[in-house]
Parts: structure tokens; C-alpha cells; sequence
């Protein structure tokens, strides 16, 4: 018997060419009259574009989002809006925006705009991290869900090659972990399986032709589909791993994602059947890990751990701290299974048949 649980997470998405022009009426439809918009100090000229649009509704820019949410950074971001009294927040950029919205809004509960500009998803989860004293810490929290999402393909189509190919695998790599999550149901595992074939199917495209409208579509289509299937269930060996690699060792956060997902695929492949047999089916592939190693070297992505100045002391302890403490993953998680994942990815090992 067909037996599971589903809560629709509730977040408005605009989607679509131009969307950008709606923000003015979506900020009015959630009574923002002072919002502080964010972004990264390399996206400053999109958030003063979006601070115009936004009129007398802007209460200021701080453009001082940085990778894996720093605390002192999540600090200086709540004193900022604490200071010009904002009354909402409207993120634009990748991950790292956003996720500076939702360590502001971790301690205020204010509403969230995200304008997504890669391909990372967090638009679509209740999950912030924080990194403190060298670990990074998830949260889960209703109010960390962006009550508005507008995704329009044209802010990405400046987005390069080299940035393109490791954010979409950013986001299949929601998909892969939301087929095989323990709380995984048939309406979390249709969008993850669609995700993945929109994504296999576009990220080539878009790194040949970074201005392609209809690939940039549906790549951004896949990645919030990845977003919202992540958003609904609980992570594994593969988010764990990129959250101590990334605050703990400062790595890259898409192209850590895009390095080790045919590893952690591989790791559970014989744990997770029914999840492989849908990645193979939506990438047309007999070896799901092997697939997903192959579509990520050929989008030009460093499939080596060791180019990223990691040593042998350095995967010890990687594989301890991601082996401390509990959580669900199809297969055992041990130290030494980690520990050999990790050097397979250290030597830029494709997965075997």
C-alpha cells in the first residue's frame, strides 16, 4: 500500500523572462515598506538596480554577503537592518545572498524576496547554515523559507561557464539526495527525477551558449524543483560532507558540491536502488555516479579535491567530523567509508560500472 507524508512548503514563485519588473508589486503584496536589499559585494550593481525598482520601499543596500555565512557576518547584517529599521529583505544573487537573508531573518522572523541569479536552490528551503569557530551548523526553520521567489533567466545569463556548470550540479546534487532521503514520497521524488533530466539536459547547452533563453530557463526550472525537493526532506552523506568541507576547510561551495555528489551517489548506489534506477532514467545512463562524473567533467568542472590544496591530514579530518554524529543516509556512514569516498574524489577517481 502507497503510505507517506507531504507538507507543501509555502513559498509564492514568479518564474519566467522579465519577471524582475514584478518585484515592485510583490513587495507591496507583502507590505514591505522598508526593505534592505542584499547581496555580495560582487553583485552591488544588481542591488542598487533592485533598490531603484523598489523605490521609497528600499530602506537601504548592504552588499556584504559572504561564503558559508560567516557568524560575524550574520551579526553585522542584523545590526545593519536593526539600524535602518527594515521590515523585510530582499536577496539577489546565489546562495550566498540568500543565505545572509536567512541569517538575518533567523533572529527577526521578517519576510524574505529572493532573486536568484545560479542555480543553488536555497531560495526554496527552511535551511540556513552558519559557520562558527570553523563548522558550519544547519538550521531548519519555517520562517527561513523566502516568502516571494522571482526567477528570471536573464539574470543569468551573464553568469559564466565556469560558474554555470558547478551551480547546476549544486542543484542536481539536491535532486540525488532527495530520491534516496528517508522521508522521500512520490511528490518530492517526481520533482527531484524531472530536476535532474532538466538539468542533464540543459547545463551543456548553457555552457556553450551562456545566452541560450530557453537552456537558462530550464536550468533555472531544474534548479528550483531540486530547491523545493530539498526544502521537504532531510539530507545525508552528501550535504553533511560539503558542509565540513566548506566551513571547515573554506572550499568552494558549488564546485564542492559538484566534485563529490558521484562519489556520495556511489557510496549509496547499492543502498538506494530505486533512486539510481530514477537517475539513470532521467539522464538516459546505465551508471548513475559514473553519469553524473562524466556531465560535471564535461561542463569543464574540477573533478580533483586535491586541486583545492587539501592534504592527506586534511581528508582525516574530514571524514571524522562528517562521521561524528548521526544521520540518515541510505548506507552506514563510517569513518572509513567516508575516509575512501574522500580519496576517491581527492584523486579524481570516475566512479567504476
Amino acid at each position: 500500500m502507497l503510505e507517506f507524508t507531504y507538507e507543501a512548503l509555502p513559498a509564492r514563485v514568479v518564474f519566467g523572462s522579465g519577471s524582475l519588473e514584478r518585484l515592485p508589486e510583490e513587495a507591496a503584496r507583502l507590505g514591505l515598506r522598508r526593505a534592505l536589499v542584499l547581496s555580495t559585494p560582487g553583485k552591488r550593481a544588481l542591488a542598487e538596480d533592485v533598490a531603484r525598482r523598489l523605490g521609497e520601499r528600499a530602506a537601504g543596500i548592504h552588499a556584504a554577503a559572504v561564503m558559508h555565512v560567516p557568524i560575524e557576518v550574520a551579526l553585522a547584517g542584523r545590526a545593519e537592518a536593526a539600524r535602518l529599521g527594515a521590515d523585510g529583505y530582499v536577496a539577489i544573487g546565489g546562495g550566498t545572498a540568500i543565505g545572509l537573508a536567512k541569517g538575518i531573518a533567523l533572529a527577526t522572523g521578517l519576510p524574505i524576496i529572493a532573486i536568484p541569479t545560479t542555480y543553488s536552490g536555497s531560495e526554496m528551503t527552511p535551511v540556513q547554515g552558519i559557520t562558527e569557530g570553523g563548522l558550519k551548523r544547519t538550521t531548519r526553520d519555517p520562517r527561513l523559507l523566502p516568502k516571494v521567489v522571482i526567477y528570471d533567466p536573464e539574470l543569468t545569463f551573464g553568469l559564466p561557464p565556469g560558474v554555470s556548470g558547478p551551480s547546476g550540479m549544486n542543484a542536481m546534487a539536491h535532486c540525488v539526495e532527495a530520491l534516496y532521503a528517508p522521508n522521500a514520497n512520490p511528490i518530492t521524488s517526481l520533482m527531484a527525477e524531472e530536476g535532474i533530466r532538466a538539468l542533464g539536459a540543459s547545463l551543456p547547452l548553457v555552457v556553450r551558449e551562456p545566452r541560450d533563453p530557453e537552456a537558462r530557463a530550464q536550468a533555472l526550472y531544474g534548479a528550483w524543483l531540486g530547491g523545493a525537493a530539498l526544502g521537504a526532506i532531510v539530507m545525508g552523506l552528501h550535504h553533511k560532507l560539503c558542509h565540513v568541507l566548506g566551513g571547515t576547510f573554506d572550499l568552494p561551495h558549488a564546485e564542492t558540491h559538484t566534485l563529490i555528489l558521484p562519489h556520495a551517489a556511489a557510496y549509496n548506489r547499492q543502498a538506494a536502488p530505486a533512486a539510481m534506477a530514477r537517475i539513470a532514467r532521467a539522464l538516459g545512463a546505465s551508471n548513475p555516479p559514473a553519469a553524473l562524473f562524466d556531465l560535471a567533467r564535461s561542463l569543464g568542472a574540477e573533478m580533483r579535491l586535491a586541486a583545492f590544496g587539501l592534504g592527506a591530514a586534511d581528508l582525516d579530518r574530514a571524514a571524522e567530523l562528517a562521521a561524528q554524529s548521526p544521520y540518515p543516509n541510505p548506507a552506514p556512514v563510517t569513518r572509513e567509508g567516508v575516509r575512501a569516498l574522500l580519496q576517491d574524489a581527492y584523486d579524481g577517481r570516475r566512479p567504476a560500472g
